[in-house]
């Protein structure tokens, strides 16, 4: 691919130092289809993780333009999304990460912006129909800055490669860089990322309750909606039993969530309950204890155990039922003998 330059320039936003980065394209520049674009990513010399995240990412922005003009992804023509600045934007944000060494992503919530911007498409409100298609169950915010703060092409990179929306998660601090944009705005025009080694011990997350009170569904299906929810992304399903009008015995069905899982949880909870109405809460801010997954092998087989740090004590391990269960059905011996051993093989481990 060729037809454009890449400029670097140091720079400043309300008095922050940054680099900004343009890429320069040659106005004859042909419109590209998906094909095209994922063929020129498979015919590069970059590395095959790269040309996989980075078709990954095309693919999403192509689906979600089809979505919103109601067609398929071969026939979406990639105007600005598809242009040779946006195939730099994304390949480039790949390359970067692998890099960097980078295992794991995560972000703030998006700040919007507001008003119109102009496209292939003519005058669209902001943020753009394919933007807010990309960031389904992604939380987001706007302050009424009259600017698209969030592209179709950022909202394709971030909703794809990072994992988690919200707080800074607990880390080690490294490196802070500072990418700078053209427009002047109200605030910084600039992208922060900071790089950092993760540190075990306590974290803070933000999460989400759902609630809904029921007392008139067949209490065997209570297993069958928990295995559900867990399954689709729940961190939590809990029941508390409750007596509501007319003395009527009944629960109170509780599920924990990531910020973006709400919406597909919610979704569970409608279809394979006989509620009406679901209450979602935030919690702003859940502190939790780092943990990890291992296998220890024991005398009968392997065994996971969940391996939990707390700062200023040793690790503690709580081996897998399931596993053990499993064994213990195999073996014929007791299952408190299989979780025990698996346990003190699992602290001897991770000490």
């Amino acid at each position: 691919m060729s037809g454009y330059t890449l400029e670097f320039e140091k720079s400043k936003k309300k008095g922050i130092a940054g680099t900004h980065f343009s890429v320069d394209v040659n106005k004859d520049q042909p419109h590209r289809n998906l094909s095209d674009i994922l063929d020129i990513i498979k015919k590069s010399r970059l590395s095959d993780s790269v040309k996989e995240m980075s078709q990954t990412i095309f693919r999403r922005l192509a689906e979600a333009e089809a979505k919103i003009h109601d067609t398929t992804t071969e026939k979406i023509h990639f105007h600005e999304v598809g242009a040779v600045d946006s195939i730099v934007d994304i390949v480039g944000a790949v390359i970067g990460l692998e890099m960097l060494g980078v295992q794991k992503v995560q972000s703030s919530r998006l700040h919007m912006g507001s008003g119109t911007v102009q496209c292939a498409h003519g005058t669209l409100p902001v943020p753009a129909p394919a933007t807010l298609e990309l960031l389904k169950d992604v939380p987001v915010y706007s302050t009424g800055i009259q600017s698209e703060l969030v592209t179709p092409t950022g909202a394709a990179i971030l909703t794809t490669i990072s994992k988690h929306f919200g707080e800074m998660p607990s880390m080690q601090i490294q490196k802070t860089g500072y990418g700078l944009g053209s427009r002047e705005l109200e605030i910084p025009n600039f992208l922060r990322i900071t790089l950092g080694v993760s540190q075990k011990g306590v974290e803070s997350d933000t999460v989400q309750v759902l609630e809904t009170n029921i007392d008139d569904m067949n209490p065997q299906f209570y297993d069958y909606i928990m295995e559900t929810l867990f399954s689709k992304g729940a961190l939590d399903v809990f029941m508390t039993p409750i007596i509501m009008k007319k003395n009527r015995p009944g629960v109170v069905l509780s599920v924990l969530a990531s910020p973006e899982k709400v919406s597909e949880l919610s979704n569970v909870i409608f279809q394979e309950t006989t509620t009406l109405g679901i209450r979602v809460s935030e919690i702003k801010k859940r502190k939790v204890l780092s943990r990890e997954i291992q296998s220890v092998e024991t005398e009968w087989g392997a065994v996971r155990v969940k391996v939990r740090s707390i700062p200023g004590m040793k690790k503690v391990c709580s081996p897998e039922y399931d596993d053990c269960k499993k064994i213990a059905e195999e073996q014929g011996i007791p299952i408190q003998v299989v979780y025990q051993t698996a346990k003190q093989k699992g602290e001897n481990q991770s000490s």
